[in-house]
């Protein structure tokens, strides 16, 4: 349940990404599960299902205003704090950005520490510091420091790209137990443990990611990524809700709930293999991350296919000790 003054507050939002993550956030404070959310709206009136509460909170625009209201309620947000939310939904739609913040209408600046979300909240700047006159000595002594600093880091980097790039790419077999890595980033899909959204973003690949992913041909040289959760046992990897347009994000979910969209093309790029691209059927459009993000954290989404990005290519790891199946 939302603890009153912990909540998230809708005025840090400055923008339509920022809105829905902070909705993200909401969610995840409530501690509340997608079934528990739409049967509190559904004992008090509102209309509520899981489907629409994913799919709101998987979008990249503002949720429609009845749908807003119903889900900050069943969330345990009081009248005042659905009014805040209606009102920055409001001026998100008609104005696209909000130049305010919390801090600039009164709210207490901590109001959403303590909280972690997926993707994580962009973090909004404070004031800045009183400016403090330094002598040319300590000035050029920083300059130092951060030239040496940055020659540091492009070393790593440098070195980071080439081990990435030395690292072999495989492609699909079936019934391999597999890591799809992004060959862009060197970071693997994953689900974030105790979620229950299905949502697929990239973390590091030595850490334990979840579900595990085999491959099953289908006809017309189409596959579909099974996945074998441990809590959720097994289902299948789609575009959210079938949607169709650019953004949409990748969900994992029981199988047969969203067509051909948990059907997917799966195409070599390069001579020697560069890696593959993983291309919804009900589209043909890419699976990338987001805004082509190298970050860790980034959700996977189907995106356009303009060239050979390598962004949009990915590595089937075969996992130690998985067994070919049929």
């Amino acid at each position: 349940m939302v603890v009153d003054g912990r909540a998230p507050d809708p005025r840090e939002a400055r923008s339509t990404p920022e809105f829905i993550a902070l909705l993200r956030l909401l969610k995840e404070a409530s501690g509340l599960t997608f079934r528990e959310l739409s049967q509190r709206a559904e004992a008090v009136g509102d209309v509520l299902p899981r489907s629409t509460i994913a799919n709101m909170l998987g979008r990249t625009s503002v949720p429609r205003e009845e749908l807003l209201a119903a889900f900050v309620r069943a969330c345990g947000c009081g009248p005042e704090q659905v009014a805040d939310w209606l009102a920055v939904r409001k001026e998100l739609a008609v104005r696209g950005e909000r130049a305010g913040t919390a801090e600039a209408s009164g709210a207490a600046p901590e109001a959403t520490a303590g909280y972690s979300s997926e993707p994580p909240t962009v973090p909004l700047p404070g004031p800045a510091p009183a400016r403090r006159r330094r002598s040319r000595t300590v000035v050029a002594a920083a300059v130092a420091l951060v030239v040496l600093a940055a020659a540091a880091v492009t070393v790593t980097l440098l070195v980071r790209d080439d081990e990435r790039k030395a690292t072999p790419v495989s492609g699909p077999v079936a019934g391999r137990t597999v890591q799809i890595r992004s060959v862009h980033s060197g970071f693997c899909l994953s689900e974030k443990r105790g979620s229950d959204s299905g949502r697929l973003y990239q973390v590091p690949c030595e850490q334990e990611t979840i579900p595990s992913f085999s491959l099953k041909p289908l006809d017309g040289d189409a596959w579909r990524i099974v996945t074998d959760h441990p809590d959720y046992d097994l289902g299948c990897t789609g575009v959210w809700d079938g949607m169709r347009d650019a953004g949409a994000g990748l969900q994992d979910q029981e199988c047969g709930k969203r067509g051909d969209a948990e059907e997917f093309l799966i195409e070599p790029v390069g001579r020697p293999v560069e890696g593959y691209r993983i291309r919804p059927a009900h589209t043909r459009l890419c699976v990338g991350t987001e805004r082509n993000s190298k970050e860790r954290g980034a959700y996977l989404v189907q995106t356009s296919c303009d060239g050979a990005d390598r962004g949009s290519l990915f590595s089937f790891d075969p996992v130690a000790g998985g067994t070919p199946g049929g």
